[in-house]
């Protein structure tokens, strides 16, 4: 189809962004230990400047095309899905960025598949090649995942017979179709929310967090994301015990999403079911869902008590933070109450979050799409680990059912800052690493204003 040139401007220059951090995450990347080069190196200095490049020019194309989103002749949705298409199109290839966890699914896919307990036990029970490209904080540590994704992890283990390069490659395919669940439910929940498809389209679909940690991180919050979403299109069609069935194998992926089936609960009782029968059915399913995908996967109940998987030490989560320096203060005073103060104050966050949540829904439960959104906003801000790609929990939703213009301009604000906030190595930066991350942002916004003036110019020969 023929594109306007404003949107196919917004498409080139998306395109020329992902391309850029493909390219640069050759040698900048979440790479695998055999490929690694040391930060200082000239390669790796090269592909984080580039990294960093394409990044801005992705926020930057995104930004121009919420412009367009918002303005007299919006694109369609069809139009906008191709957009997402091609921008995401050189990630497909591109190595791990902006975090190793790739390396964890796979390592967890294999444990299944030689049937060790993946929650009792970290990667390093499995041992070999694949268990030494974990993280070594997560290398002892069971899985946080729920069965769902844990048999699709060990089914692309079978597949690729334990190959890496295979094995990313599956997994960031399954990441995608996770994306593509999302592209499909958004427009359908913004409908139902009173919102305009479009929009709910470009912040929660084409969002640069969406591309640079669904897709080019490969994370399994796709998989819950789109499962979450389609499971809410379908109780909308009136459907709920399939609503109900999607929303819960979306928690054994990963567990926030359990909070949809409230939103399923509150959907059948404005279509005319009773609370009683209403929660009761609900129930029913998702007890049915646990029940027959945890004996598919073959895993058992372990990934209940795994929800207590500790947080990366680098983590830096409110709770975790107020912790650490309250631990501090503790620490100099010479209290004894030092080692609490962290696991206080992730006690506190979870308190908070489920207050939030319990208000949210007195005050929005005629808008279930849109407290949702906040629900699950507020758990990943309150919780005691948070990761930019958290973000997209509730923003996905939020970008479905928001109220209006100026909650999607601030959700876009957070957007772009935390699109900045991970190396694509996924490591902690030095002082050398920002430098060079910030040179090659700045880089990126020297062409596009030059780029700006240039369009700009009178043509020759024409008035000024």
């Amino acid at each position: 189809m023929a594109f306007p040139a404003d949107l196919r401007r917004c498409q080139v220059l998306g395109l020329a962004g992902t391309a850029c951090l493909a390219l640069g995450g050759e040698t900048a990347g979440a790479l695998p230990a055999a490929d690694l080069l040391h930060p200082a190196s000239a390669r790796a200095a090269l592909g984080l400047v580039g990294v960093y490049f394409g990044v801005v020019l992705l926020i930057a194309a995104w930004l121009v095309l919420g412009r367009l989103v918002r303005g007299p002749r919006p694109p369609e949705p069809r139009s906008l899905l191709l957009v997402l298409a091609a921008w995401a199109a050189p990630l497909l290839l591109a190595p791990p960025l902006f975090s190793r966890d790739v390396y964890s699914y796979l390592a967890q896919g294999a444990m299944v598949e030689a049937h060790l307990d993946v929650y009792a036990h970290g990667p390093a029970r499995l041992g070999g090649p694949l268990a030494d490209e974990v993280a070594p904080l997560w290398r002892h540590t069971g899985a946080p995942y729920g069965p769902v994704f844990l048999v699709v992890a060990a089914a692309l283990s079978g597949l690729t017979r334990g190959e890496l390069p295979a094995g990313l490659f599956g997994m960031r395919l399954v990441a995608l179709a996770g994306v593509s669940l999302m592209a499909t439910a958004l427009p359908r929940l913004a409908r139902h929310s009173g919102a305009d498809p479009s929009a709910a389209l470009w912040l929660g679909a084409l969002n640069p967090l969406v591309l640079l940690h669904l897709v080019a991180g490969a994370h399994n919050d796709a998989v819950m994301l789109g499962l979450l979403g389609v499971g809410l299109v379908a109780a909308l069609g009136r459907r709920p015990l399939l609503g109900a069935v999607l929303v819960t194998l979306a928690a054994l992926v990963k567990a926030p999403a359990v909070l949809g089936l409230a939103a399923v609960v509150v959907l059948q009782v404005r279509a005319g079911r009773s609370p009683a029968t209403a929660l009761v059915a609900t129930t029913v399913a998702a007890a049915g869902t646990t029940v027959a995908a945890t004996a598919v996967a073959g895993t058992g109940y372990g990934w209940v008590g795994a929800l207590n998987t500790p947080a990366s030490p680098q983590n830096w989560a409110l709770t975790t933070l107020l912790g650490r320096v309250t631990r501090a203060l503790l620490e100099r005073l010479g209290s004894d109450l030092a080692p609490l103060a962290i696991p206080a104050w992730h006690a506190l966050g979870i308190v908070a979050a489920v207050t939030a949540i319990a208000l949210i829904w007195l005050r929005l439960r005629r808008r279930p799409v849109y407290a949702l959104g906040l629900s699950l906003a507020a758990v990943a801000a309150l919780g005691p680990a948070i990761r930019p790609w958290y973000a997209l929990w509730g923003l996905f939703l939020i970008a479905a059912a928001a109220p209006s213009t100026s909650v999607r301009h601030r959700t876009a604000a957070v957007t772009g800052v935390l699109a900045l906030s991970v190396l694509p190595s996924g490591g902690p930066a030095d002082t050398g690493q920002l430098v060079l991350a910030v040179s090659g942002g700045a880089l990126a916004v020297v062409v596009l204003w030059q780029a700006h003036q240039a369009e700009l110019a009178p043509a020759p020969g024409r008035a000024a």
